[in-house]
């Protein structure tokens, strides 16, 4: 209980009206990025080759490959900067402290250059309201550090919330990743089943739903969804799956369709954000596994006890 009283504590608000603009701004740098990893690296099911991973000190794209060598791009939220690093030693950073998203693209491609990266991306942003493209774009320019320093404490915690919640099944399983298009990081749960989908359906739905997912996940707030919150839903949606019940109370299944909805307030003010989180992540997962006929008994991991174990090994 003191430890969760600590986590409880440690997790700050994020309120989205006040931190809209330097989101905004994040999200089109992560675009960057996310863009340039998935140029570059081999094709992974489901879209898993271009996005970020939560490190530390922030966001990373993990190793690229380049001809003989590899290199990644890193947010370092912390120091509100950015560093690119290859395996032959070479290495250049900058600050992110206002910058706008278009300056922000020309010093990363012009630091890939002057390592001998020859990289290049669509700039258009993808699935954003947006008049401007990212290599033109001065309007989003606010990069706050409190919020940066913020939103890294939120995912580090939501990371490992969502990497013991994966332990806990037997099937496959994506890793916890952030997904730069929608800016949520999520973990998703694949029953083994492909998925019947309608014609028509375009090439990126086509891929990422190939299968029959159970999907969780974490976002900060959009133009619909007002505040952050965490998420569940279940692709394709199996009939009669809003009649499942959620944990806690305060979860509910959205009116418009079958995605369920926990807003990060009612997880951080809670007496235990990990267990009410996790609670609530078992919840969706048993009413779509259970609406799907997924074998739940099959899919489920039994994880050694940690106090059981240490005991046997210190006796």
């Amino acid at each position: 209980m003191r430890q969760e009283h600590h986590i409880a504590r440690a997790l700050p608000p994020l309120p989205l009206d006040e931190w809209e603009d330097t989101k905004e701004t994040l999200h089109r740098y992560c675009q960057i990025a996310g863009k340039v990893r998935m140029e570059l690296s081999p094709f992974r099911n489901h879209w898993w080759h271009l996005t970020l991973y939560v490190t530390t000190r922030g966001l990373s794209t993990g190793p690229i490959p380049y001809g003989n060598m590899t290199f990644d791009i890193s947010f370092d939220l912390l120091e509100n900067k950015l560093a690119v690093t290859t395996s032959d030693e070479g290495e250049f950073s900058f600050a992110l402290d206002d910058l706008p998203v278009a300056e922000f693209y020309r010093r990363l491609f012009d630091g890939l250059c002057s390592l001998g990266i020859d990289a290049a991306i669509n700039t258009k942003p993808f699935d954003l309201d947006d008049e401007y493209m990212l290599d033109e774009n001065t309007f989003h320019c606010v990069c706050d550090r409190e919020y940066a320093r913020r939103y890294h404490r939120i995912l580090l915690w939501v990371d490992q919330v969502f990497n013991e919640f994966s332990g806990r099944f037997n099937g496959k399983t994506s890793p916890v990743q952030l997904f730069w298009h929608s800016f949520d990081i999520a973990v998703t749960r694949f029953s083994g089943k492909q998925a019947s989908l309608p014609e028509g359906t375009d090439s990126v739905t086509r891929e990422a739903y190939s299968h029959e997912v159970i999907s969780f996940g974490f976002w900060p707030g959009d133009q619909n969804v007002r505040e952050p919150a965490f998420y569940s839903y279940t692709a394709p949606e199996p009939e009669g799956l809003t009649t499942y019940p959620l944990r806690p109370e305060a979860a509910s299944w959205l009116p418009e369709g079958g995605t369920a909805l926990l807003t990060y307030e009612q997880v951080r003010n809670s007496a235990s954000p990990t267990k009410t989180l996790l609670e609530f992540m078992e919840s969706a997962y048993q009413a779509g596994a259970k609406s799907a006929g997924w074998s739940v008994k099959t899919l489920q991991t039994h994880p050694p006890d940690r106090e059981a174990a240490k005991l046997e090994k210190d006796g």
